[in-house]
């Protein structure tokens, strides 16, 4: 199996870029998102360690905003027991593909968890910042001081860059991103 990380900006287009292979793609966010909805566990140890914040279950998005906008030390909290399960889902996610040829890891926080290994194949979406910024102020929920949170726990750009096996420049056009992708198949496959 060949494993290949998508890396690259918060709102870079890492998903679209993902769904675009055509394999099976883990999608941390929406694992995230999940874990808010589903898991009563999660909740409790949210509940038990930031009871201030977090009262309702499901989780709703806004009192994550507000716990990690309030204290410094509160993302990192989040961060190590969201981070656990959904590194659980992964290795679960894995296995259930373990026989496709290759599958897709769509993981904001990919290298910074230590979750890829020597042999993955590592592609870097590359965007332009003012078009990346103009998506994201788009969204329902978009909030510049939750971003730069977000951004000051992710390692350089340029590193991740430089990890990376392939770069694809992500106009937000499919046409581009396809003739990319199958660039990138026809090399490692």
């Amino acid at each position: 199996m060949i494993k290949i990380g998508i890396l690259g900006d918060i709102g870079s287009g890492k998903s679209f870029v993902a769904n675009s292979f055509g394999y099976p793609v883990f999608n941390a966010d929406l694992e995230v998102s999940q874990l808010y909805r589903k898991n009563k566990k999660i909740f409790k140890k949210l509940k038990k360690i930031l009871p201030k914040y977090f009262h309702t279950f499901p989780i709703d998005k806004s009192e994550v905003s507000k716990a990690i906008l309030a204290n410094k030390s509160n993302l990192n909290k989040i961060v190590k027991i969201v981070h656990l399960e959904v590194r659980k889902k992964m290795k679960l996610f894995l296995s259930k593909n373990k026989n496709k040829r290759i599958v897709i890891l769509d993981v904001p926080l990919l290298l910074e968890n230590n979750l890829s290994n020597k042999k993955d194949v590592l592609v870097f979406i590359q965007s332009d910042k003012k078009e990346i910024l103009k998506i994201l102020k788009k969204r329902d929920n978009f909030n510049y001081k939750l971003f730069n949170k977000f951004k000051k726990i992710q390692l350089p750009l340029n590193y991740k860059k430089k990890k990376s096996h392939y770069i694809i420049k992500n106009n937000f056009t499919k046409k581009s991103v396809i003739k990319n992708i199958k660039t990138i198949l026809k090399n490692i496959l």
